[in-house]
């Protein structure tokens, strides 16, 4: 099994690290037919047989790295998917670096299917059965994220009311879509659901998040533009009045970056200031409502040539509770906890992102 190198000598013992909880891990199915012991005919055939359904929409692109989406170190020897074996995830992540909690994002989403909507309820159902069984009874420090499939909302509804009791349950997560804005009163559902569960509502990257122009050229173009998805979404969820609507949820941006925030806010804050006769229902200012009740992780992190530049951008959010700290584990873009804050980050804060901010907000 291979083990993460550590690549700083100097790192203190794990008794003396900082107390670390981390908002985006990534499980993985090896085979969809993992579900197929959770689901119930007429669905279970359709997974089941040999030639049977291959899963929702799949990535377009080749991947350029040399274990495709995944880091080299968390490949499995039996070419099961990155994400898939939960003691390489422990040994790699949970036990290398002191994780005392750590919350799994699927990156299976029912969501993404344009065809029978029947069908995508069932395995999003199936999937959080899985997900308890297989993963979260068997680590107390793993937290899980509840599937739904959001083309019926009604029914998105009863499955978050059906799991989202379990404690070990902290948020629904949502695909950042280019297709629809989730802050239509259609989806409303979901979030009431969310709300009476006491969860948080995630939104993440899909295989079919698109940027502004579609799908562009070259993964490149794609990983540096998808941000745009998230931002609409952030947008919507301010100008449909969700916020207002439901004072109490909480959102969570995961792996969208977050040094677009302070233009986004200001943009919007001075465009509502001429054009809130639209949307009269928006009772505030639009950053107020972000400071409060969204929150952003750290993974995917920029970094400027002057790191001061950064920590300037995170003073322009006004806020300290804002960023939540994330590794977005098994992918090549991994950041551990150790190296993912530049030294112009005051150590008091570097703990508060590390730990304390994602306490708070979820609740934990």
């Amino acid at each position: 099994m291979v083990k993460i190198v550590n690549q700083e000598t100097s790192i203190p013992h794990l008794a003396e690290r900082a107390p670390v909880v981390d908002v985006d891990v990534h499980e993985e199915l090896r085979s969809v037919k993992e579900l197929v012991p959770y689901l119930g005919e007429p669905w279970r055939s359709r997974v089941e047989i040999a030639d049977g359904w291959k899963g929702v929409d799949r990535f377009p692109y080749s991947y350029p790295q040399i274990s495709g989406v995944a880091m080299a170190e968390a490949a499995t020897a039996d070419g099961a998917p990155a994400g898939s074996s939960y003691e390489l995830m422990r040994e790699q992540l949970l036990d290398a670096y002191g994780v005392e909690l750590a919350v799994l994002v699927s990156a299976f989403h029912p969501t993404d299917m344009r065809v029978q909507p029947e069908f995508a309820t069932a395995l999003a159902s199936a999937y959080n059965d899985w997900l308890l069984e297989n993963w979260l009874d068997k680590d107390e420090r793993l937290r899980g994220s509840v599937t739904v499939a959001a083309q019926d909302p009604w029914e998105a509804a009863r499955e978050i009311d059906r799991v989202g009791g379990d404690p070990r349950m902290v948020q629904v997560v949502l695909p950042a879509s280019s297709r629809e804005v989730f802050a239509r009163s259609f989806y409303h559902p979901i979030f009431e659901a969310a709300v009476r569960n006491g969860l948080v509502v995630a939104f993440h990257q899909s295989n079919v998040t698109e940027t502004a122009v579609g799908l562009p050229d070259y993964y490149i173009e794609w990983h540096t533009a998808i941000s745009q998805a998230w931002q609409s979404q952030l947008i919507g969820l301010v100008c449909h009045g969700v916020f207002d609507k439901y004072p109490e949820l909480r959102v969570t941006m995961i792996e969208s970056s977050w040094t677009w925030v302070p233009s986004t806010m200001w943009r919007l804050d001075h465009n509502y200031r001429s054009l809130r006769r639209e949307v009269p229902w928006v009772k505030r200012m639009p950053s107020s409502y972000i400071r409060e009740q969204v929150r952003f992780t750290t993974q995917p992190m920029e970094y400027p040539e002057d790191a001061e530049h950064l920590y300037r951008m995170f003073e322009m959010i006004g806020s300290d509770e804002f960023l939540l700290f994330s590794t977005d584990y098994p992918h090549w873009d991994f950041d551990s906890p150790q190296h993912v804050f530049p030294s112009t980050f005051p150590k008091d804060l570097r703990r508060q992102i590390l730990s304390d901010n994602a306490r708070n907000f979820y609740d934990f």
